[in-house]
């Protein structure tokens, strides 16, 4: 027979009221506190979690609703938000979008219907403005990863971006080149958007030169950084190309040996993401490092204020920088003296 909320009230020596509200949270004096835990460990207690939603009205629960589950840049992300949760009592239980079909406000109901308490949203998709509207107008705890359609009133945590290919750039530009092809990713998904905005800004403010086709349209993938790179060989002219991820930098490497070039050699390559792979290609790839684990963590303590209703919940548009790592993949064009 299971213990019950009596047993550990008789073995503390303290009555069930005092058990309960321990159990829900509440403040008990520090002896009672070790008397009760002691008491709890000794049963193997576990307590009825059933009942206690019926009590405090909370699943200690967190809903994550993630566009495609089987991403592998949702996993440090993820782990943020895990590790939140479960250092404040906090279970997570997730939602995939793999199909797109499904708009996120369709998952508000979960709040509504008491299945969970609060929920965060993790998406690379442009956020449409009106889907944000409704998430910012929920009156519910909501967190977005990602963007936020342009609401400044919701809540939300991204990288920027912009920063991010700035940073690639100026390091490009500080090694004498000035002449950048680019390798984008797909237009509808918002770092895609951001990264191409901050290329041709940084090379508006450096006063360098820009051509059409020495930018490539391509989908992330080391098929797409191929064939990009492969179009970028033939339009001629660069020294060096930013790849907006690393997938597409690796097929990019590829092409060029397919061509006989060498890299930083011929042409000097960077990506984006640091992701495994970027330090394992040879030459190892210089890259930007993106926060996915401080990413999840603050979308996740974030949420966690707006359920207790801390004054400190209120919507914000978190930004965080990335930072660039630098390895093998470029060369410098300045002349050498000696």
């Amino acid at each position: 027979m299971n213990p019950t909320i009596r047993d550990v009230a008789k073995l503390a020596g303290t009555s069930k009221s005092t058990v309960s509200r321990y159990l829900n949270g509440q403040a008990v004096k520090k002896r009672t506190q070790e008397a009760l835990e002691a008491a709890i460990r000794e049963l193997n207690f576990h307590p009825n979690v059933h009942a206690r939603r019926l009590v405090t009205n909370q699943t200690n629960m967190i809903g994550v609703i993630v566009n495609d589950i089987s991403n592998v840049f949702y996993s440090g992300i993820l782990k943020g938000v895990e590790t939140v949760a479960e250092a404040n009592g906090y279970g997570c239980v997730y939602y995939s979008r793999t199909s797109g079909d499904r708009r996120e406000s369709e998952f508000v109901k979960l709040l509504h219907e008491g299945q969970v308490d609060g929920l965060i949203f993790v998406s690379f998709k442009k956020r449409d403005a009106a889907e944000a509207e409704i998430l910012q107008n929920a009156d519910a705890p909501i967190v977005v990863i990602g963007d936020d359609g342009g609401n400044r009133a919701l809540h939300s945590v991204d990288v920027d971006h912009e920063h991010g290919i700035s940073e690639l750039v100026h390091y490009l530009f500080a090694l004498g080149h000035r002449k950048l092809g680019y390798i984008s990713g797909p237009a509808e998904e918002s770092p895609s958007v951001y990264r191409l905005e901050g290329f041709r800004k940084a090379l508006a403010e450096l006063g360098m030169e820009t051509r059409k086709e020495w930018i490539a349209a391509s989908d992330w993938t080391n098929e797409g950084g191929y064939k990009a790179m492969m179009t970028l060989l033939e339009a001629g002219g660069v020294t060096a190309v930013l790849s907006s991820n690393d997938e597409m930098a690796v097929g990019a490497l590829t092409a060029m040996r397919d061509k006989n070039l060498t890299v930083p050699e011929d042409c000097s390559l960077v990506g984006y993401d640091d992701i495994n792979i970027a330090r394992w290609v040879y030459p190892p790839l210089t890259t930007v490092r993106q926060p996915f684990y401080e990413i999840g963590r603050l979308a996740a303590e974030g949420l966690l204020a707006k359920v207790r209703s801390d004054e400190a919940a209120e919507g914000a548009r978190i930004l965080l920088k990335p930072e660039i790592v630098i390895r093998e993949s470029c060369r410098s064009l300045h002349p050498v003296t000696n």
